[in-house]
């Protein structure tokens, strides 16, 4: 990446909204089998706190240098708090709204030679106050933004997502969606989804070919009113639908180690270039190199400017 595209990206303002987390890692070793029940016992030697969900995608986006700002709900606890230093240590301006009738989603991994033997979700849907706040504080802040990116893991803070789709529709803004489940209705009139193949898969059945493929995904972007549909494939890169046709970039060969958090990556990557006025074929170009970095590392990881060159 040459410096004027470092500088580009540093003038870029990113607005993150949806379900914020926090990824807890537990690392141990395991030698016995417990007593109580036919299950390994862990000496826990090692913990690791990383921001996971929507607070990923914003902190992929400032380890390119953008400016960003996230908004969500955290609970009023000691996981929240430590999600507000993480954000901020990442050099990311936190507007979470604290709801203190829920606690902050925490996915608790517990590692034991190299192998996860246990995945605890800690999760409730934000109360309704929480998120009539949030959508106050949204308004004030999307005028700010050149890109918004919504980033949607169904958790539920991102329950009024057409209204905010709407409103950032009205203000001429370029909106980036990740999404969740089998209705994208609510996504209508956004410019850029970012689906993997099973979630596509959920919304428009399963494909018998390439060409199949093209057209199920060409009907929701049409009815959907898209710009475009981003298809990220794994292995097989990624395909970009839009008006003018389809086009495909292959993945970079390299070991896969984690593929947690890739697609955080690849969407926070697509909208720092895309808020840098690059072209979609290019801005989707750099986020397939960068998706194909962040999976050779552990956990939820972020790809900088540097890496990217």
């Amino acid at each position: 990446m040459e410096k004027a595209n470092r500088e580009q990206f540093s003038k870029a303002r990113l607005l993150v909204v949806g379900d914020v987390m926090l990824d807890r890692y537990w690392f141990g070793d395991t030698n016995r089998i417990s007593p109580e029940a036919p299950v390994p016992i862990v000496q826990v030697g090692k913990i690791d706190e990383r921001l996971g969900g929507a607070a990923n995608v914003a902190r992929n986006v400032a380890a390119l240098g953008a400016k960003t700002t996230i908004l969500g709900v955290v609970g009023n606890d000691e996981s929240g708090k430590r999600v507000a230093e993480l954000l901020k240590s990442s050099g990311v301006d936190s507007q979470l709204e604290v709801d203190s009738k829920v606690p902050t989603i925490v996915k608790l991994r517990v590692i034991a030679r190299q192998q996860q033997l246990i995945r605890l979700d800690f999760e409730e849907a934000p109360s309704q106050d929480a998120l009539a706040h949030k959508l106050e504080r949204y308004e004030k802040l999307v005028g700010d933004a050149d890109v918004i990116i919504l980033s949607d893991y169904g958790k539920g803070a991102l329950g009024q997502v057409a209204l905010m789709i709407e409103q950032a529709r009205n203000q001429k803004k370029v909106i980036l969606v990740d999404p969740k489940g089998d209705d994208y209705a609510k996504y209508h009139g956004a410019t850029v989804l970012t689906p993997n193949r099973s979630e596509l898969r959920q919304v428009v059945g399963q494909w018998t070919s390439e060409d199949d493929l093209t057209r199920r995904a060409q009907e929701l972007r049409r009815s959907l009113d898209l710009k475009a549909l981003l298809l990220t494939r794994s292995e097989e890169g990624m395909s970009l639908y839009t008006e003018a046709g389809v086009s495909h970039v292959k993945a970079q060969a390299r070991e896969v180690f984690d593929v947690s958090g890739a697609g955080d990556t690849v969407i926070a990557t697509l909208a720092v270039a895309l808020a840098a006025q690059w072209p979609l074929e290019k801005a989707m170009a750099l986020a397939n190199r960068a998706g194909s970095i962040v999976v050779g590392k552990l956990g939820t990881a972020t790809v900088t400017s540097e890496e990217l060159q």
